[in-house]
């Protein structure tokens, strides 16, 4: 039995390219929370200060795993948990941001600035709804993700340099840095010790990526007909797309509402 379901939003729960959620969406989300008392959770690689601007704020999610699962909050947006980049990897993490040859945007619990900005990250950031953020330098706050517009070779050469993050993508060309050891599955896992739930006993949807190690982890993960070839591969069912009522048909297929 299903007793919480956790949703990405790009690409799964919103169309990139639009603000708004699919009017099937809306609904199959109200009716999980009205008549089957299952908790639903967004689990997302945005802030929160991006999630609150979004319209699916209409619907009283019960949790909200941001960063990848670096800040997570609960239904209150009290912090459940964090996992900041430490400052030995932000030292050297800070020399890329200040060589300006890779837009890289900061994102601490309530600031979020970039070294500088080109048109493929205001692209993506517009295409995802995002927060624009402000030219800004670091100062040495705590910092809980990175996102870079990056080529193939400058994500070889990231990950090369780094000791004690991981990257993972949300495009073909858009990247997140955070810890080794977190991203979404991680969240996940200390979520359901939270609620005392089992793998088995939930779901996952998602599009890119960075939604792989939650969708594996997850009892039942459900790949978006959008998504990219290597999250159908480790699905364990394939929706329609976002934009064609994808959330809602799988709902009824697996009879969550």
């Amino acid at each position: 039995m299903i007793k919480a379901i956790f949703f990405d939003i790009d690409g799964t729960l919103i169309p990139f390219g639009t603000r708004k959620l699919p009017e099937s969406t809306y609904n199959s989300l109200l009716k999980i929370k009205e008549e089957t008392g299952i908790h639903i959770i967004i689990a997302t690689g945005k802030s929160l200060a991006s999630v609150l601007k979004q319209d699916l704020m209409r619907i009283p999610f019960d949790g909200f795993l941001t960063l990848n699962g670096q800040l997570c909050y609960d239904k209150d947006f009290r912090m459940n948990f964090v996992y900041p980049i430490i400052p030995e990897e932000m030292d050297v993490l800070k020399n890329i941001f200040n060589d300006h040859k890779i837009p890289f945007i900061l994102i601490g619990e309530f600031s979020k600035y970039i070294n500088f900005m080109n048109e493929k990250m205001l692209y993506h950031l517009e295409e995802s709804n995002d927060v624009i953020p402000d030219v800004g330098e670091y100062r040495g706050e705590r910092i809980y993700q990175i996102t870079a517009a990056v080529t193939p070779r400058q994500r070889e050469i990231l990950e090369s340099t780094m000791d004690y993050c991981q990257i993972t993508a949300w495009s073909e060309d858009t990247i997140d840095i955070f810890c080794r050891g977190g991203g979404k599955s991680n969240a996940v896992k200390n979520l359901l010790r939270i609620y005392n739930l089992k793998p088995e006993e939930i779901m996952a949807f998602g599009d890119s990526e960075n939604d792989i190690g939650m969708l594996k982890y997850a009892g039942i993960g459900v790949a978006m007909g959008n998504a990219s070839d290597n999250v159908k591969a480790v699905s364990d069912y394939i929706t329609d797309t976002v934009d064609n009522d994808g959330i809602e048909k799988a709902l009824k297929h697996f009879n969550i509402i």
